[in-house]
């Protein structure tokens, strides 16, 4: 209650000793830095990621029970006095600009855990189906000592894909039948899956589906009935032995996609970019040429 009552500190600093303490509300605050014009004061403040935080990503077509699996895998770490933080990486309100679904309303489970962190956060136009400041906000609640860190998207399509470049395990959910494992293969799902689960297992067609993921992807595909418990184990286990077997290589390339993806979405934003199509379409210039000049370091158009 004291931290209801309290008055937040007005800097950087300040919040995060307030945070530290225990303060969710200062951690609330940082967190909302990040995603706008504060994040590089707080990401300064913190100073270098030392990676000891587990960043495990969730995604998947909607209503495959992503959200229900966090929970149950949030009980579970906890369980073993983890403290865990959950981003639900929302699709942007076209009139709000904040995030859309809400996706903690659906993790009442552990509203008034202390330890545990649930945020929603917008994805604000950014590729890839990930809010561009996920990554400072992972760096921001490692430095906040939590010890896992849950990245839940959107699950609508083929951006999806870009969890795996800040997750590790990058997971899928899916349900049985309905196509989902051909709707998964074609949207490139299968080819970033660390972990491949089947949730609802107690369903019709959960067999075939776990034998048609077998068929299309060399990945563990472990069966789940998340909203009972029943598989979390399991799921546990493939997570802890999927991170031990990481390695330099493989965690270059995620770093190398989350440079790329957030270079993109800045090149939508270039100044120049309007001037280079008008341009382009006057055949004032092509577009390799176009290209060049937004990336070229002295480009100020």
């Amino acid at each position: 209650m004291a931290d209801r009552r309290s008055t937040l500190p007005a800097t950087v600093d300040g919040l995060l000793q307030a945070a530290r303490s225990g303060s969710a509300r200062a951690a609330g605050r940082l967190l909302t830095q990040v995603e706008g014009e504060g994040r590089a004061a707080v990401l300064a403040a913190i100073g270098p990621a030392s990676g000891t935080v587990s960043v495990i990503g969730i995604t998947g077509p909607p209503g495959a029970g992503k959200s229900t699996t966090i929970t149950a895998l949030v009980a579970a770490y906890r369980e073993q006095g983890r403290r865990v933080a959950v981003l639900a990486v929302d699709p942007t309100s076209p009139y709000s600009g904040g995030a859309l679904l809400g996706d903690r309303i659906r993790m009442t489970q552990h509203i008034d855990d202390t330890d545990v962190l649930i945020r929603s956060m917008a994805t604000r136009g950014h590729l890839g189906g990930l809010a561009s400041a996920v990554p400072a906000a992972i760096r921001l609640l490692e430095a906040l000592a939590y010890d896992i860190v849950f990245v839940e998207t959107v699950g609508v399509g083929q951006s999806e894909v870009e969890v795996s470049a800040v997750s590790d395990p990058a997971i899928v959910i899916l349900n049985p039948g309905a196509g989902d494992a051909v709707q998964a293969a074609k949207a490139g799902l299968l080819e970033v899956a660390d972990i491949l689960v089947v949730n609802k297992a107690d369903r019709e067609g959960a067999e075939q589906t776990v034998r048609d993921l077998r068929m299309e992807s060399s990945a563990p595909v472990l069966t789940l009935i998340a909203t009972r418990g029943e598989g979390v184990t399991e799921l546990l286990e493939a997570i802890d032995h999927h991170r031990r077997d990481d390695d330099p290589a493989r965690r270059a390339a995620r770093v190398r996609t989350q440079i790329l993806s957030l270079a993109m979405t800045r090149l939508r934003t270039h100044p120049g970019l309007a001037d280079a199509v008008d341009d382009a379409v006057a055949g004032r210039s092509d577009v390799y040429a176009a290209a060049e000049r937004l990336i070229a370091p002295d480009s100020r158009r």
